[in-house]
């Protein structure tokens, strides 16, 4: 994914490989940072104001300086329209900055959408379950983990996703030590069983996905209704049909699990008819963003 454009609080446009952050700040130090992902499309970002929203309060829990939402809006302008690309993605981050000073520093990148994402979805994701070492209900009581909160702490999802390969995967689930399914490292997991989109529910402490929360309002007009809940894994392995959202890989069909497969085992309809809301929701949005 290779940077188009990137910008920085105090500096505004910074050539791409000009050096950006200090080898003293926290985020390179301790991993003390907060980002946000989400997508361009016709030059317009997608739910700006529900990223930067969510960036203020991973911010918040885990002690970062207030985030300056205005400046990266304004970062983030920069940014898209000298990268010139009107489809791309963009990536912001909100660090402490370096040790002893109180400089918080703010981050717009814009880069390249990788581009085998329509491919992956025309076959569909394979994915492999892997168990973290909490309980539902102590994950959900223990604040200091950081659930929910999309830190640049990012190794376990890395390591997750290095794992899923390992087992000859595309993308792995995460599981509470009960069994109960959370969500995969970048995404959030959904399933179908009739005309009944199940998801994890929030109060696991998964990610409060800004496409997760789109895909609950666009299922009632696909005539999906959509249950939040505590669910075990037999649930996700014997629907019709599963799929993933995120930002930047929109709904992204999976066809199996643990090597078995999902449904049919091919990409369903409701993602696909999901996949064709989403798209025509940024249509809509782009023209009220601009005027």
């Amino acid at each position: 994914m290779s940077i188009i454009s990137l910008a920085v609080s105090g500096r505004g446009l910074v050539d791409p490989s000009t050096p950006t952050v200090h080898a003293d700040d926290q985020a390179l130090l301790r991993g003390r940072a907060a980002f946000e992902t989400l997508r361009v499309y016709e030059g317009v970002p997608f739910r700006l104001e529900e990223h930067l929203a969510r960036l203020a309060s991973s911010a918040q829990r885990i002690g970062l300086p207030a985030v300056d939402q205005a400046g990266l809006v304004r970062l983030s302008e920069l940014a898209v329209a000298h990268g010139g690309e009107p489809n791309a993605m963009l990536r912001l981050y909100w660090t402490p900055g370096r040790e002893g000073l109180d400089m918080p520093t703010g981050i717009a990148i814009v880069s390249q959408i990788p581009p085998d994402h329509d491919e992956r979805r025309a076959t569909g994701l394979r994915l492999v379950s892997l168990t973290l070492g909490l309980d539902a209900e102590l994950r959900a009581a223990s604040p200091w983990l950081l659930a929910g909160v999309k830190s640049t702490s990012y190794a376990v999802n890395i390591a997750a996703e290095s794992e899923a390969r390992r087992r000859g995967a595309d993308d792995a689930v995460f599981l509470t030590r009960d069994n109960a399914v959370l969500e995969c490292p970048i995404s959030n997991i959904w399933w179908r069983h009739g005309g009944t989109l199940e998801t994890p529910s929030l109060e696991l402490g998964i990610l409060a996905g800004v496409t997760r929360a789109e895909v609950i309002h666009l299922a009632a007009a696909q005539g999906l209704a959509v249950r939040e809940g505590t669910f075990p894994l037999d649930r996700l392995a014997g629907a019709d049909e599963a799929f993933t959202s995120s930002s930047v890989r929109e709904i992204m069909p999976a066809v199996s699990l643990d090597g078995e497969p999902v449904g049919d085992g091919k990409p369903g309809e409701a993602a696909a008819q999901l996949q064709r809301a989403l798209r025509a929701a940024t249509e809509d949005h782009a023209p009220a963003a601009c005027s």
